[in-house]
């Protein structure tokens, strides 16, 4: 392809057509030609970028790599320019690009730019347009891929979350259903056991008094377990047993959570005997375990409950998007429900700290709540197996302070300067774009406030800053 022919096809693009014809031959003189196959790697993550590309014919693609996957981040094709443009600070290459199909790339060195930024003016405005467009696109796809990686974190998360009450759901349900198609049998025995009025009193009394478990004091481990073998002994000692062991331990183990004592049994033993004592003991097994399924099966639904609440506070779906009053706190356990799984997956400690009359904050509920979810994620990530989280609010004059401190291994002084930087990130290659503390500091930008951050070894605190929400006699 001769000069010619290049400064031609240079000339049908879009970004030069107000670039004059000496201005564009002196480009095209500057450049070098270079031919690319398909499959080739036009350039590196990290490496050093020393060329402004103007691709002639073909297509590139850059992706970055988040969590073992290539995700595209921009596509550069036919007329358009990549790599080093003046005034850029962009340094070294952000993403890998990949050459997809035949590509012919103007190479034009860097170390040409000062020359062109004196002498040719209408060539420099129009590389400086390419810049400004280009960061705006780059940084906004990479900010949806951003969002829709937490998305699918908190999802998974979710899932995770939903999974286990669910299962417990299921579980109780087929038991309790089980435990009632038992039940025909049991009250034809019951119904034939002779008792006096005052009889069954007594044991209505004495039951219902333990199924009311809220008056009891939790058992340890080692009296839990001294129950359990002072019970099967009395089983044994009164042939309440069947041939079935895991029937057997059952029956000891509803029996103990409701802390009920060989003194209980004793009790029911001298008002009745032989079947009658044990009709009315089955009686009470029967009783224990629908209360028991009915439990798991209510505690299992709240858990439930409480997760699409979290849900509702996280997302705000039932709020317009417009500036509100905000509740800090209510956002972050919010937040700490949808990564509740993150944090029991490395046993982490998280203590909140609030006032009780913490004040509101004026914002956009869905926006702030993207801040808690990076730094928190963020202080997860930092912190060791049973690491510890603090998180406190404190109000000040007309502000409200939050602080997010973890005791991981800090970050760099040397990197401290740098962590709100577009793209900067200290995460292993593939596990972070760079852009969550970016969009954090937009957002608290947004929001009137500031933040700021100190680490050291075992302790990095990010503190932000928001103005508050102005009350009705203000």
């Amino acid at each position: 392809m001769t000069n010619d022919v290049i400064f031609e096809t240079l000339r049908r693009f879009d970004v030069f057509k107000l670039v004059p014809d000496d201005e564009l031959r002196w480009l095209v003189s500057k450049s070098a030609l270079s031919l690319f196959e398909e499959g080739d790697v036009y350039i590196k993550r990290g490496e050093p970028i020393i060329y402004a590309g103007i691709v002639l014919s073909g297509r590139i693609e850059f992706r970055v790599e988040q969590d073992g996957q290539w995700r595209q981040a921009i596509a550069i094709e036919t007329g358009q320019v990549t790599g080093a443009l003046p005034y850029s600070r962009l340094s070294d290459a952000r993403a890998t690009g990949f050459i997809v199909q035949p590509t012919a790339v103007l190479l034009f060195s860097k170390d040409h730019f000062k020359e062109m930024t004196e002498k040719h003016y209408a060539l420099t405005q129009a590389f400086v347009s390419i810049m400004l467009d280009r960061t705006r696109e780059f940084t906004e796809n990479m900010q949806q891929q951003e969002k829709l990686v937490s998305l699918g974190k908190l999802s998974a998360g979710l899932a995770h979350e939903l999974n286990n009450p669910a299962a417990a759901i299921v579980r109780s349900a087929a038991r309790l259903k089980r435990h009632l198609s038992e039940t025909p049998e049991s009250f034809k025995r019951i119904i034939q056991v002779k008792m006096s009025p005052e009889q069954v009193d007594t044991l209505n009394a004495m039951l219902f008094a333990k199924l009311d478990t809220s008056k009891q004091k939790p058992l340890s481990l080692l009296e839990r377990t001294a129950l359990e073998d002072d019970l099967r002994d009395w089983f044994d000692a009164h042939q309440f047993v069947c041939s079935d062991d895991n029937a057997n331990d059952e029956r000891v183990e509803i029996f103990a959570d409701f802390q009920i004592t060989t003194d209980d049994l004793d009790k029911v033993a001298a008002e009745f005997s032989g079947e009658e004592l044990f009709t009315a003991l089955e009686w009470w097994e029967g009783v224990l375990n629908t209360e028991q399924y009915v439990r798991d099966i209510h505690e299992a639904a709240s858990r439930i409950k409480k997760l699409v609440d979290a849900v509702k506070g996280y997302s705000h779906m039932d709020k317009a998007v417009e500036k509100e009053p905000v509740d800090v706190r209510e956002g972050i356990e919010s937040t700490l429900a949808m990564l509740g799984y993150k944090l029991r997956e490395k046993h982490i400690q998280v203590r909140q700290d609030y006032p009780a009359a913490l004040p509101k904050i004026i914002g956009y509920a869905g926006e702030l709540n993207q801040v808690w979810t990076n730094l928190i994620d963020n202080a997860i990530d930092a912190v060791g197996e049973k690491g510890t989280i603090d998180i406190r609010a404190v109000p000040e004059k007309d502000v409200v302070k939050i602080s997010i401190i973890d005791d991981g291994e800090g970050i760099p002084k040397e990197l401290l300067g740098k962590i709100f930087d577009p793209f900067f990130t200290t995460k292993p290659v593939g596990k972070g774009t760079g852009l969550g503390l970016d969009i954090v500091k937009k957002i608290v930008a947004k929001h009137n406030g500031f933040i700021k951050v100190k680490s050291e070894r075992g302790k990095t605190e990010f503190e932000l800053c928001f103005p508050t929400a102005p009350t009705k006699n203000g």
